[in-house]
Formats: C-alpha cells, sequence, structure tokens
C-alpha cells in the first residue's frame, strides 16, 4: 500500500520520485536524448523496506545497496514480501539489485547469488573471484569496470589507461561478462569537475566499444549520483544511482563495512 508519507520538507516519496523521473527526462533532452533511453537505479541504502516496496509499486524495478550484508537483508525481505504478495492473489512487481560498493574478496560469493549488476570491479583479482563465486549460476553475471578518471586516492577504480585491457580480461571468463563502465565525479571542485571527467569516461566508453572489447552487450555507462545526475545525462550516462534525491532523509543508519 502507497503510504504517501511526508518528509521535513513536506514532499512524499512518490513527489521525489517523479520529480527525478523529471529532471532526467529533462536532462536528456537538452543533450537530444530519448528519457526513456536512461535507467534509474534507486540506491536504497539508507531507506527503508516500506519505501522499497513503496517505489516497486510505482513502476521502480531497480535498486542498489553498497554493503552485501545489506544487500542480503534486503531482498530476503523482498522476497519474502513479493512471495506472500503473490499467495494473496496479487502481482508481485518486479526488481533487480545491483551492487554498487567495493566488495571484500569473502563476500564476493554471497552477493553473485543476490545481484543482477555488480558495478565495482576494479581489479582483474576481483574479476577471477567472481569468476569463482559464479560458476554454479545458470547463467554469466553482469559487471561493470570501475574507472578511477579523477586519479583520487579516496576513490577505487582502476586507471583509465587499463580499463580497456582488464574489459578484454573479463570478457575471456565464462562466468563473467562486462557489460560496461561506471565511475563517479570528483569530491571538489563542483559541476565543472563533474563534466569533464564524465566525458572523459564517455570518451573511454566509446573507445571500447569501438575496438570491440567487451563484446556486442558492452552497453552501460552508469555515471552520475543525487548531485549530478542531471550533467551526467547531458554527457552520455545511460544509468544513474540516486539516493537521496528519491529516499528524502536517512530512514535508517548505513550498515557499517562489510568485513
Amino acid at each position: 500500500m502507497i503510504t504517501g508519507t511526508q518528509d521535513a520538507n513536506g514532499t512524499t516519496l512518490k513527489q521525489r520520485y517523479m520529480d527525478v523521473q523529471s529532471r532526467i527526462a529533462s536532462a536528456a533532452k537538452v543533450a537530444g536524448r530519448r528519457p526513456e533511453d536512461i535507467m534509474l537505479v534507486v540506491v536504497s541504502k539508507s531507506g527503508s523496506v516500506e519505501q522499497i516496496r513503496e517505489l516497486m509499486q510505482l513502476g521502480q524495478v531497480d535498486f542498489a545497496e553498497n554493503r552485501v550484508q545489506q544487500l542480503l537483508q534486503r531482498t530476503a525481505q523482498i522476497d519474502e514480501w513479493r512471495a506472500r504478495h503473490a499467495e494473496l492473489g496479487g502481482t508481485a512487481p518486479a526488481v533487480r539489485w545491483h551492487m554498487i560498493g567495493t566488495m571484500q574478496r569473502n563476500k564476493v560469493k554471497k552477493a553473485v547469488e543476490a545481484t543482477r549488476l555488480i558495478h565495482s570491479v576494479d581489479s582483474l583479482r576481483l574479476a577471477e573471484e567472481i569468476q569463482i563465486a559464479a560458476a554454479r549460476r545458470e547463467t554469466p553475471i553482469e559487471v561493470l569496470v570501475e574507472v578511477n578518471i579523477s586519479g583520487e586516492s579516496s576513490k577505487q577504480g582502476v586507471a583509465p589507461g587499463a580499463a580497456r585491457h582488464l574489459v578484454a580480461q573479463i570478457d575471456t571468463m565464462v562466468n563473467v561478462r562486462p557489460r560496461g563502465l561506471m565511475c563517479m565525479a570528483p569530491l571538489t571542485g563542483g559541476a565543472d569537475a563533474a563534466r569533464a571527467t564524465f566525458e572523459r569516461c564517455r570518451e573511454l566508453y566509446d573507445d571500447i566499444r569501438q575496438v570491440g572489447a567487451g563484446g556486442e552487450r558492452f552497453d552501460i555507462l552508469s555515471m552520475g549520483m543525487t548531485s549530478d545526475f542531471e550533467i551526467a545525462v547531458q554527457c552520455g550516462s545511460n544509468m544513474v544511482r540516486v539516493g537521496g534525491a528519491v529516499i528524502g532523509p536517512p530512514q535508517v543508519t548505513e550498515e557499517p563495512a562489510d568485513s
């Protein structure tokens, strides 16, 4: 049931969600793109399970977590709700889970079991761990290569010059399928720095596609978060990861880092 509960600013979850969708559409039109070509992934880490359910009923399909433990808790809770909903004769909305955070290698197996797309592959070693963990899946696990375009020491990600080689290496794996690139804007520098970062990542993505390193299914460019997703869309992003602009004030405390 959609509650429509307001936050301190007087906006409901539905209003915030529709506003983000509208902003994505406007940014796409500015760039001469089709709004339907941009996928919104709601980062639900600070939201409640009730908010996730409400967004599902509004038609949202893709959700992301950045901690494996919370991802597993959320998938179990939503799966239980969907099963109960179906038993009562309702139509259980679809959901796809994304893993966007840095993963400890001892958490890879659990993440692979619960996730549709992993956004944060930044080394061959991690890709090899995912390859082993995905051996029992019926279909390959899909991943994005995270690129540290800005070169900040605080960020994870492969160096831009090594990205194509890593994509090509992953493309040889049986159980892992490279689907594209992911990057984040610098912590400083504002809109100009964000735009420069996104434009560089788009160029890198286009170069990799042109040489065919990731195969025909290499088609996702994941750029843009709450503070910069409109710039990212204008620079060519086709997947944005938005949390606070949709969720509003945190409903739960973020889980501690996986160990």
